[in-house]
């Protein structure tokens, strides 16, 4: 007869064979996709940077489902995940191998890229209303992603190494104004925005408002040159590029700075100095809305292409050897569409030789976005204004993201935020 304690002890054996079998399959990772089945692709970021903010590790599984996000299972991030309908997977660590061998496979264009810390993020913007919005700043704050602003003062005193990444949208570092004279001189935004520059340029000590943007030219070049990262669109890129090529040239017309402009200013330029262009010609006419032939004309564009067949398409870049612009380019879909800006489009030819292309329109041979390094920093270049209206005008109201939460274009600001945060070696899996 089997005695009660001999019974006891099978129960305990039992239950500690059943703990054996069942802790191996426990829930231990989890997994944020990144593609089709993502309700939020862009408060998924927003997950991730919250993720290194609390001192998490997260590896991006680039080429997996869309630039999916893994990490190590925690409750607090179930919760985020939640509370922001951001859609996940609790895997185990059994799964978490498998995908890991499938990716480190080489004959599978996959790679996994450990995100180690939350980069400081600046905005570069004016402190004063102007009637026009800033898609970083948008989706920053949707993300739910933190980033403090600065500007011309914040700039010059020296603030920049601070930060990890720097942000500019639509800025004008020739000292025109943004070229509004032609359309908007009378407009109370305008005069008041040309005499807070004004102000602010001799405060700083500066003559004119083209001076003092040079100068905050070269910070933010020294701020790339020391490694930081810079991410700019609309009229930045190509305004930044020319302020660089004419520095110790007055390239403003009367009305911009107070006297003519040099007559043999472009013969003067000096390419040698600027991050992607090259060889382009600068606007002499103030009252046409382009700072260089650097950007094609809208009304050219229009002749070629319309709204609905407006597109550009992301480069194939091998993950495991070019994993730095096959981060910049995660996304789940690969044609993107157009949109317009100050400067919507770059031609090609005048695209330095060096420039890594991320994305362009071959049909129509217009460069869309663009990367490049310099020094031990890295810079990124995406034409147009805002990814989710197709031609924002001056004075549109800003574009409610919540009706775009799964936005491809979107979702390319977003991959140059989190860059900063990757580890320079790839992981090995």
């Amino acid at each position: 007869m089997k005695t009660p304690i001999s019974i006891t002890k099978k129960i305990v054996i039992l239950l500690l064979l059943t703990a054996a079998i069942v802790l191996p399959c426990r829930a231990s990772y989890i997994l944020i996709p990144m593609d089709e089945v993502q309700k939020n692709h862009l408060k998924s970021y927003g997950i991730a940077y919250w993720v290194l903010s609390q001192n998490g590790e997260i590896s991006w599984l680039l080429n997996y489902r869309g630039g999916t996000f893994m990490m190590q299972h925690n409750s607090a991030i179930e919760r985020e995940c939640k509370l922001r309908g951001v859609s996940y997977e609790v895997i185990t660590d059994g799964q978490s191998t498998a995908i890991l061998s499938q990716i480190a496979d080489p004959s599978v264009n996959q790679d996994v890229v450990r995100l180690q810390k939350a980069p400081k993020i600046a905005v570069y913007s004016p402190k004063n209303k102007l009637p026009w919005d800033d898609a970083v700043t948008m989706v920053l704050t949707y993300a739910e992603i933190p980033y403090d602003i600065v500007y011309d003062k914040e700039v010059i005193n020296g603030v920049l190494p601070m930060y990890d990444w720097l942000h500019l949208h639509h800025e004008d570092f020739t000292g025109q104004f943004g070229k509004f004279w032609g359309s908007y001189r009378n407009q109370q935004w305008y005069i008041e925005d040309v005499r807070l520059q004004n102000q602010v340029a001799n405060e700083l000590g500066f003559q004119k408002v083209s001076q003092l943007k040079l100068a905050v030219a070269h910070k933010i070049r020294d701020f790339v040159l020391g490694g930081g990262f810079l991410f700019a669109m609309c009229s930045a890129p190509d305004s930044y590029d020319v302020a660089l090529s004419a520095e110790g040239i007055d390239i403003c017309d009367h009305m911009f700075d107070g006297d003519p402009m040099q007559p043999n200013a472009q013969a003067m330029l000096d390419f040698s100095k600027t991050f992607a262009f090259k060889d382009f010609k600068i606007s002499t006419n103030p009252n046409e809305y382009e700072i260089s032939n650097i950007d094609i004309n809208p009304y050219e564009r229009a002749k070629r292409i319309t709204e609905k067949n407006d597109f550009f398409t992301l480069f194939d870049f091998s993950a495991k050897w070019d994993w730095i612009p096959t981060m910049l380019t995660q996304n789940h879909q690969r044609v993107i569409k157009g949109f317009m800006g100050q400067s919507t489009a770059f031609r090609k030819q005048y695209v330095k030789t060096n420039v890594i292309i991320l994305g362009e329109n071959k049909e129509l041979d217009e460069v869309r976005y663009l990367h490049g390094t310099m020094g031990k920093g890295t810079w990124t270049f995406l034409g147009g204004h805002d990814p989710e209206d197709y031609q924002h005008y001056v004075g549109d109201p800003p574009t409610d993201l919540s009706l775009f939460p799964n936005s491809p274009g979107y979702r390319l600001i977003l991959n140059n935020i989190l860059f900063p945060a990757a580890k320079k070696e790839k992981h090995k899996t």
